[in-house]
């Protein structure tokens, strides 16, 4: 059981404000969705959680321990944030093993099971990063996030550039990330999709959190 408790955060950047005071909890077999316009604090609130940066007020603490005190980063965390970048002349299996050997925890096999959940069968797994169109980066993107099986998954507009095969395979990878026990962070614009997908939806405007919704509240 993972707990994340975001704590009265606010980050300001060069004196500008990009998140004020946002307090929200976050669990294990939950989806957790982020609504708001551009530049409202989406993405600036999953780099939050992700410890990529840190808060000017306030904490972050997963189980109990705070982000850039107790920990640096996350233990267990798998991350889609904004465009995916991988070497251009690996393929996509290569990216992703290159990846795997970080942690080393896990072997060809998952990522190659991976990659059929994404989409990417095995001619597209050797084909070069750089012939990838944008719907296939974004599929190995996804693949990079979960393949590990991470306690938190971040995913920030995971259906952009797919097709409706694409965007039903994310659905589905959302859900079995939540059957799994995964605390799950999702932005995506479709509101439709996070409607179907979140079982809280937080709707931040300016880097405020302006309203709450549960599943129950929605229907």
């Amino acid at each position: 059981m993972t707990t994340i408790q975001i704590e009265r955060v606010t980050k300001k950047i060069k004196g500008v404000t990009v998140i004020n005071d946002v307090s929200m909890t976050l669990s294990s077999g939950m989806v957790t969705g982020l609504r708001g316009v551009n530049g409202s604090g989406k993405t600036m609130l999953m780099r939050l959680i992700a410890g990529l940066i840190l808060p000017t007020e306030g904490t972050i603490k997963i189980d109990g321990k705070i982000l850039g005190k107790d920990l640096t980063f996350p233990e267990s965390i798998g991350i889609l944030l904004e465009n995916p970048a991988f070497l251009d002349s690996y393929s996509g299996f290569q990216n992703l093993k290159m990846l795997a050997s970080i942690r080393n925890e896990i072997d060809d096999t998952r990522i190659k099971e991976v990659l059929t959940q994404v989409g990417l069968d095995s001619d597209s797994g050797r084909k070069k990063y750089k012939k990838y169109s944008l719907g296939m980066k974004q599929r190995l993107g996804i693949a990079g996030a979960i393949m590990e099986q991470p306690e938190i998954v971040i995913l920030d507009e995971p259906t952009n550039s797919l097709d409706t095969n694409g965007v039903e395979r994310v659905k589905q990878i959302v859900l079995q990330e939540k059957e799994r026990g995964a605390v799950v962070i999702i932005a995506c614009h479709d509101t439709d999709i996070l409607d179907e997908l979140a079982d809280d939806i937080h709707y931040l405007e300016n880097g405020t959190l302006v309203k709450s919704t549960a599943r129950s509240q929605r229907t």
